[in-house]
């Protein structure tokens, strides 16, 4: 994991290269105050120490604790050594607000919350609002972006079809895809092919699902996401690699996947999936027939 690297884009001219990893912000706003705080402040440090360098949090992310203990956390790190997204269209309640003043007003409050500047900001899961996110809340977006007031502009979702609707229909510099895309759900395929077409970053979260982190090969099952996980967890077994190791490393194996985010809300938690991400998966586990069939 190292420190991002900027490149030149014929869009914004800020078009940047993620790190391989992040941190995803959801869970540092789900712990509960008071001692909240600092377990979150220890949990960022025990990220940035690791080498991890994009953090990624929104406004209902624990109503805004999720900001300003990201703020807070990364105030003490040097500015250009890390990158940092929000989103807009969610109120810090989660309801939806993509009208242009509701995004205005949703960027400001997060910038007051961080105190710190944005690098990319992403439309936050328009849903049935898609048609208002592409007609009110992206011109602004947009226009921030040409005056250089924001870094990038994406959208962050966890349906694929409405995603590729927006990389379609919009200049989108990065999108983030909460699931659906992992050694257990390929279904995203198209949205990332569509985006390496169209030169936009992806982000995939949600790669360490309850199924690649519990695998029990013991216990009887009819549930087909289980049995492809053992399946799978059993060819990984014999390269001397875990699954949620195999899990990390699988979606950047696709040229447009950019950054996979890594959900944490203690030391240990994130310091365990940066020892996985540090350790190498040997390239004959892709190439064996046995996994490929499973992934077919």
């Amino acid at each position: 994991m190292t420190a991002p690297s900027h490149v030149l884009s014929p869009l914004t001219s800020t078009k940047f290269r993620l790190p391989r990893f992040g941190l995803g912000g959801s869970p540092i706003g789900d712990l509960p105050d008071p001692a909240g705080d600092a377990v979150a402040m220890a949990t960022i440090d025990a990220a940035y120490q690791a080498g991890i360098r994009y953090f990624d949090t929104a406004p209902s992310y624990g109503a805004g604790r999720s900001e300003r203990r990201f703020g807070t956390a990364l105030a003490r790190r040097p500015r250009d050594e890390y990158l940092l997204s929000t989103k807009v269209g969610r109120t810090i309640d989660g309801a939806p607000d993509f009208s242009a003043e509701g995004i205005r007003r949703s960027l400001a409050e997060s910038r007051e919350r961080l105190g710190l500047s944005i690098d990319l900001v992403l439309l936050h899961d328009p849903g049935e609002h898609w048609q208002q996110a592409i007609e009110e809340a992206y011109p602004v977006l947009d226009e921030m972006r040409a005056q250089r007031d924001i870094g990038a502009v994406g959208a962050a979702a966890g349906d694929w079809q409405l995603l590729d609707r927006l990389v379609r229909d919009t200049e989108l510099d990065a999108v983030l895809l909460a699931g659906q895309y992992s050694l257990l759900d390929r279904s995203a395929t198209p949205l990332l092919d569509r985006c390496q077409a169209r030169g936009v970053l992806a982000i995939v979260s949600g790669v360490l699902s309850k199924q690649v982190l519990q695998v029990d090969q013991s216990k009887q099952t009819t549930d087909p996401a289980i049995i492809l996980a053992r399946r799978i967890s059993a060819v990984c077994e014999r390269y001397g690699v875990s699954l949620p190791q195999a899990a990390l490393a699988f979606p950047g194996r696709h040229s447009a996947v950019a950054s996979v985010l890594i959900g944490a809300a203690s030391q240990a938690e994130i310091r365990a999936d940066a020892a996985l991400v540090r350790q190498s998966v040997p390239g004959d586990l892709w190439r064996d027939k046995e996994l490929l069939r499973l992934l077919d």
